[in-house]
């Protein structure tokens, strides 16, 4: 779903090589835990479709390779199977397949708060995220235009939810401050979603938007994003997701501050035009690259890491430092 020029920021980011890591291959160890649960990769396949035919088949074949490489699955927005309960197997597929997996449900934030409560239970899952997606909403000739009480909707799912919340952008990213907003709320998992993946404006201008096409660039790339809410050194768990393409753009992020990754469009892509088996080689490249940037850097584990030195150069750098982060806190490290 390449829809617009604009990238993740991540080219501007560079781990610092080491020439004699003094490791094997099969030393390293990409585990990571998140919301209790051990994966074997810090990767989650996003949240992306649901309801329909082929939403149902893509859920039970990503659910099965969920179960195969230990790896995190999010659903698609739920509210149509609350609208309609005979479209909800399409989402109840995934725990079927996956009973003992990381699944996370999906409903948007502005949902009311019992009605997301029943999202998370209709698929039995470990977390619940509520997608902000203001900016293709104002593209949409029929998207919503009201926005106060949102943060108040948020403070009480939070209260009410028997799983913990993540507040997903869908491609436009987070910065510092919408950061600290949410974390006051009681949200202390945040899915970034950075500009840089799919376009939502773009594709909404594609189908009769309102926004001209000067919108298509809004937002705060990928790796921005990263550094901006790692700056603010709050407990938060961070999910980095937003154009993030294989191992190697994993691994930037991953050293920039994320806990684990997140990647839809690019994998349901694959999937359309190879099937299960295409992406599960996807997966299997992602995991090989993912191991030998960490190797290359001398790092045996994640934690290994994200204490690596990297240096942000280009217009990443611009936009850090004019937000008054020094980007050489990750250089020097």
């Amino acid at each position: 779903m390449d829809e617009h020029p604009y990238t993740s920021g991540l080219e501007d980011v560079h781990l610092v090589h080491n020439s004699v890591p003094e490791l094997d291959l099969d030393e390293i160890d990409t585990a990571v835990t998140f919301l209790g649960r051990k994966l074997s990769l810090p990767l989650i396949i996003n949240a992306m479709t649901g309801g329909i035919k082929e939403a149902l088949d893509f859920n039970r074949d990503i659910s099965e390779l969920g179960v195969q490489f230990n790896i995190g699955i999010a659903v698609g927005s739920q509210t149509i199977a609350l609208e309609n309960r005979q479209l909800a197997e399409s989402f109840k597929i995934v725990r079927k397949v996956n009973p003992g997996g990381l699944i996370l449900a999906n409903v948007a934030a502005n949902t009311e708060p019992q009605m997301a409560v029943r999202a998370a239970e209709m698929i039995e899952a470990n977390g619940l995220q509520l997608h902000l997606n203001v900016p293709q909403e104002l593209a949409m000739r029929e998207g919503d235009r009201k926005f106060k009480g949102l943060k108040d909707n948020i403070a009480e799912i939070v209260r009410i939810s028997p799983v913990p919340v993540i507040a997903k952008e869908v491609g436009f990213g987070m910065s510092r401050e919408t950061a600290r907003q949410l974390f006051d709320l009681g949200v202390h998992i945040l899915d970034l979603g950075g500009r840089g993946g799919t376009n939502f404006i773009a594709i909404e201008q594609a189908r009769s938007g309102v926004l001209a096409d000067e919108f298509t660039s809004w937002g705060i790339p990928t790796a921005a994003s990263i550094a901006e809410i790692s700056s603010l050194n709050l407990p938060l768990q961070l999910v980095a997701s937003g154009g993030i393409r294989g191992g190697l753009e994993a691994a930037k992020a991953l050293a920039l501050g994320a806990d684990i990754i997140g990647i839809a469009g690019r994998f349901l892509r694959v999937w359309s035009e190879e099937g299960k088996k295409g992406l599960e080689e996807e997966i299997e490249r992602f995991r090989y690259h993912l191991k030998a940037s960490m190797l290359m850097t001398g790092s045996k584990t994640l934690t290994e890491l994200r204490r690596t030195p990297l240096v942000i150069g280009g217009s990443t750098a611009h936009w850090l430092t004019a937000r008054g982060i020094d980007v050489s806190r990750w250089a020097r490290r």
